[in-house]
């Protein structure tokens, strides 16, 4: 990566909202176009056409990026989207994804999948090779925007700064199953202003891991295709941590 893009890049991203909210967005971490050839190769994969919303019968459909190659790595390898995961948990902080993994495509015009609980991904690693939620998150969240995504396609609600509310309840050994956390989650951050990752392809997010967040209703007329993987840090996030991550959490 350039230096001089990787500095410019980590200038442009707001770290203070992202202290206070939980979450940033970064425009265009690649081209559209990148973006819409990314969106072109899903549509074959799942063997759905854009123009024969007949075939559209599933609520959500899971595609997947496993070999980062073409429009995936361009987006895997941006270093537009680097700078802005150095300048949340510090240069050096995370691992390279080399692909982008799991990626649900929403359709409309169909029932809803009932999958639209407020949560937050699996973080931490058990010895038995397990994941579950704990208060020494080794990943953070990050969305990437494959199509166009308004409010009523069915963008991701995440509760603006409640990742300040859930490290409170979790505990410093304990790693849970985020299954059974449904009822604190529900509760985590629900007096708190709701914002919706809107935006168009070639655009990201990068999530605080103790965002609550949660999948929506699709009231659109076009598929929505985001990704949501998990990055690696290098170090789980603990007290005298001073990147925003940390600060995020009054850490």
């Amino acid at each position: 990566m350039d230096s001089v893009d990787s500095v410019l890049g980590m200038e442009n991203v707001d770290v203070e909202r992202f202290i206070a909210d939980g979450f940033i967005k970064v425009d265009q971490v690649v081209p559209r176009e990148v973006g819409d050839e990314a969106r072109a190769l899903l549509w074959q994969q799942i063997g759905l056409s854009p123009d024969d919303p007949a075939g559209w019968t599933q609520p959500v459909v899971w595609a997947a990026d496993l070999t980062g190659v073409g429009p995936f790595g361009q987006f895997m390898a941006s270093p537009r989207l680097h700078a802005a995961l150095d300048a949340i948990a510090g240069p050096g902080g995370w691992h390279r994804r080399g692909s982008v993994g799991n990626i649900p495509i929403r359709f409309p015009r169909v029932p809803p999948a009932d999958d639209r609980g407020w949560h937050v991904d699996s973080n931490t690693q058990r010895a038995d090779g397990s994941w579950g939620v704990s208060r020494r998150p080794a990943t953070l969240l990050l969305l990437v925007l494959f199509s166009e995504v308004g409010k009523d396609d069915a963008p991701t609600r995440i509760r603006v700064g409640s990742q300040r509310d859930l490290v409170e309840v979790l505990d410093d050994d304990e790693v849970r199953d985020p299954m059974q956390m449904g009822p604190i989650f529900d509760e985590v951050g629900r007096d708190r202003a709701v914002a919706l990752a809107t935006g168009g392809p070639g655009d990201a997010y990068v999530v605080h891991p103790f965002a609550v967040h949660a999948a929506q209703e699709h009231f659109g007329t076009e598929p929505r295709f985001m990704a949501q993987m998990p990055v690696l840090l290098t170090a789980p996030l603990a007290p005298g941590n001073r990147t925003p991550l940390a600060r995020a959490i009054n850490w």
